[in-house]
C-alpha cells in the first residue's frame, strides 16, 4: 500500500534553455521535448523522470511516489482522506501527461503537492544521455531522492512516517537538524533539514561510474557559479558527491556509491558524526554553520572515521592486500567483530 519508490519530480523554471543545457550537457540528462513551456528528461527506460514547467516561477512543483498497483492507490489514497487532507483523483490528461497509468494528488502539511501514482510508462527506445556517462542507478530504487527544507521537522515528519509509511533512517541535530527516510533499500528516498523556512534544498541522482561524478565535477567547476557544494562523502548513505545549483535555485546532488539497506531489519540511528566523513564543504550555510560543519569533518577525521566503499558488480576490480600493515588492520577487525 506504502510508496516503494520516487517515481518522477516536477520543478518550476523561468525559462527552459538554462535548464536544457544544464541537464543534458552536465547531469547527462536525455531531453525529451514536451512543448513551448514544459521540459522533461529521461535517466533510464522510463519514459520520464523529471519534469520542468517554465511558469516563470523556480522551486518545486510536483513529487511523484510510486505505489504497486491500483489497489495500493485507493487503499493509500483513502487512508490519506482519513486524516482530513484533501485527495482528488487526477483527471485523464493529466495522468496521460505524466505518463502514468492513475494517480491522486493531495498536499502534505507544507504545502509540497503530492502525486501517488501506478503503472509508470516505460519504453523500449534506448536512454541516450546528453553527455557521454555510464548511466543512472534507477529501477526499483526511484530516481533517487529529494531533500526539503522545513521550519519545524517533527511536524512534516510524523505525516510521513505515520500516514504515509515511511522509514526512519537516521538523523543528526548538528550543524543543522536532518531526518532521513526510506521506502525501498536505497538509504532514504525522502529528508528534512530544519532551516526555518519551507522548501526544496536538493534532488540526488546517483550514477553507476565514479568516473561520471568526476568529470561532472570538472564540468562543473567551468562556471565559478555553479558549484553549490564541493566533493565529500556522506555520513548516513556513504555516497560520494557534489552539488550543483540548477537554473531553478535550488540544488541537485551528483553522487555515486550509496549505501543499501534492508528496509525490514534496519534501526535507525542518531549520526552524532554530521552529515559527512569529509568534504562537502556547504557554500549555501552561514559563515558560523560552515565552520562548525569543518569542525565536525576534521573531529570525524582525528578519530579516524572510515566506512567501506559501497560497490555494485561491473563498477570495481578487487586488488589483492599488499601492505602488512594493512593486512594486520584487516585482521584485527574482523577477530573484533
Amino acid at each position: 500500500m506504502f510508496p516503494q519508490a520516487l517515481g518522477y519530480i516536477g520543478f518550476r523554471a523561468k525559462e527552459l534553455d538554462d535548464w536544457r543545457g544544464y541537464g543534458a550537457k552536465l547531469l547527462g540528462f536525455q531531453v525529451v521535448d514536451k512543448s513551448r513551456t514544459t521540459l522533461a528528461f529521461r535517466m533510464d527506460d522510463r519514459k520520464q523522470r523529471v519534469l520542468i514547467d517554465a511558469d516563470g516561477g523556480e522551486g518545486l512543483k510536483f513529487i511523484g511516489w510510486e505505489v504497486a498497483d491500483a489497489a495500493a492507490l485507493d487503499k493509500l489514497a483513502a487512508r490519506v482522506e482519513a486524516e482530513g487532507v484533501a485527495v482528488a483523483r487526477a483527471s485523464r490528461a493529466l495522468a496521460e501527461e505524466r505518463r502514468v497509468k492513475d494517480l491522486v494528488v493531495f498536499n502534505d502539511p507544507l504545502g509540497n503537492r503530492l502525486e501517488l501514482f501506478h503503472g509508470g510508462e516505460s519504453t523500449s527506445d534506448p536512454f541516450v544521455p546528453g553527455r557521454n556517462i555510464s548511466g543512472f542507478r534507477t529501477g526499483p530504487l526511484g530516481l533517487g531522492h529529494i531533500v526539503m527544507t522545513v521550519e519545524r521537522i517533527e511536524e512534516a515528519a510524523s505525516f510521513y512516517r505515520e500516514t504515509l509509511g515511511f522509514g526512519l533512517s537516521d538523523y543528526y541535530s548538528r550543524p543543522f537538524p536532518g531526518m532521513f527516510f526510506h521506502v525501498n533499500p536505497r538509504h532514504h528516498s525522502l529528508a528534512m533539514i530544519q532551516t526555518g523556512k519551507s522548501g526544496v534544498h536538493h534532488m540526488m541522482v546517483e550514477l553507476f561510474s565514479f568516473d561520471d561524478v568526476g568529470q561532472g565535477y570538472d564540468l562543473a567547476q567551468i562556471d565559478e557559479r555553479r558549484l553549490a557544494v564541493t566533493l565529500g562523502r556522506h555520513a548516513g548513505d556513504y555516497m560520494t558527491s557534489f552539488y550543483t545549483w540548477t537554473p531553478s535555485a535550488f540544488m541537485v546532488e551528483y553522487g555515486w556509491g550509496g549505501r543499501s539497506i534492508d528496509p525490514k531489519s534496519w534501526r535507525p540511528r542518531e549520526r552524532v558524526e554530521g552529515p559527512s566523513i569529509w568534504g562537502h564543504e556547504r557554500t549555501w550555510l552561514s559563515p558560523e554553520k560552515r565552520a562548525e560543519a569543518r569542525q565536525m569533518r576534521l573531529d570525524n577525521a582525528a578519530k579516524g572515521l572510515r566506512q567501506p566503499v559501497q560497490v555494485i558488480e561491473g563498477n570495481y576490480e578487487l586488488n589483492p592486500g599488499t601492505c602488512p600493515w594493512w593486512d594486520a588492520v584487516k585482521k584485527s577487525q574482523r577477530s573484533a567483530s
